[in-house]
């Protein structure tokens, strides 16, 4: 007798682990919709950035995790379709790292846990309810690009000293921040003595026109407003304002990279890492409603120099010393 019930005890045991074996394999893979404004070349730098956080946090796409990347390749329209689609894949969370995108996630689901970069005020724009409690399906992180415009335009002043008419190169309807952008600038404008002239580009097809606009007006400088348009279009902007002899200042240093002259705004790259930690925090069992919204704590100068002596500028030493990177 005793035989026999230690033989059905060791059954039992074998079969109890080969349950918790296959268990184990069957276990659900997370998986993270990722919604990217531009192209996958154009944003590689920022997603590799995420990706990197995700390793950091011991994630390993396509092992223990799984991402659907889908990319607007710079059409707003898009993004409203593939939001929509990454909710009825139903994936655990949905990564909106630029403001058309998480609008676009927002307005697909509701019950979705989503991930967002703001580059203004988030409460303003109608994502959370206050940076400290959410309160809804959306947390992240802000960049407070929005609230560096004046900075920027005083950095352009203090590297082009005899500077007084600036353009501003946008793109009319992306995005409601324009209007608190435009409202920063003009402010700052006034305190520096500065005239800002408004200069539009719908499509990447407009943007020969719009630097032709901004040097028959006489404007001696340009600044612009961050949308999928400007990001996507980087490369021929920058050459654009070299052409055209025009001293530019960007938001994030890509544009530097580019051949922009001069970018100052938060490191984007450290947001998008930062990122990775709340698709962590949310896959572990927070909710979105409770993790506050994380503002920057890394700020950038970069300035190239290449360009400066392309278009014939040279940069005061005091702004010099303030870079925290400059390209030779």
């Amino acid at each position: 007798m005793g035989k026999k019930i230690l033989l059905f005890l060791l059954a039992n045991l074998i079969l109890g682990s080969i349950h918790l074996a296959d268990a184990q394999q069957t276990k659900k893979v997370p998986r993270i919709g990722y919604l990217g404004t531009v192209s996958s070349s154009a944003g590689s730098v920022r997603t590799e950035a995420f990706r990197q956080g995700l390793r950091e946090l011991g994630y390993v796409e396509g092992k223990n995790i799984v991402v659907e990347y889908r990319w607007g390749e710079g059409k707003l329209d898009r993004l409203h379709e593939l939001a929509k689609e990454l909710a009825r894949l139903k994936v655990d969370v949905i990564v909106a790292l630029s403001p058309p995108a998480a609008r676009a996630a927002k307005e697909a689901t509701r019950t979705i846990p989503i991930v967002i970069r703001s580059t203004y005020d988030p409460v303003e724009d109608g994502f959370v309810a206050s940076l400290a409690r959410p309160g809804g399906n959306i947390t992240g992180v802000a960049s407070t690009s929005g609230e560096l415009h004046g900075k920027r335009l005083e950095l352009l002043k203090e590297a082009v000293p005899r500077v007084t008419r600036v353009a501003v190169l946008w793109t009319p309807g992306t995005m409601r921040l324009d209007l608190s952008s435009f409202k920063e600038l003009g402010v700052a404008s006034k305190a520096l003595g500065l005239k800002l002239q408004s200069v539009e580009a719908r499509r990447p097809e407009d943007l020969d026109g719009a630097f032709r606009t901004a040097t028959s007006q006489r404007a001696q400088a340009l600044i612009t407003l961050r949308n999928p348009l400007i990001v996507s279009q980087r490369k021929q902007i920058t050459e654009l304002a070299a052409k055209s002899k025009l001293p530019a200042i960007y938001d994030d240093r890509e544009f530097v990279e580019a051949g922009g002259l001069m970018s100052y705004g938060a490191n984007l790259e450290d947001l998008y890492r930062r990122a990775a930690t709340y698709v962590d925090k949310i896959l572990k069992g927070a909710k979105p409603a409770d993790l506050p919204v994380e503002q920057p704590t890394k700020f950038e100068l970069i300035i190239n120099l290449k360009t400066a002596k392309q278009i014939g500028l040279t940069i005061p030493p005091n702004v010099l010393a303030r870079a925290d990177r400059v390209i030779r």
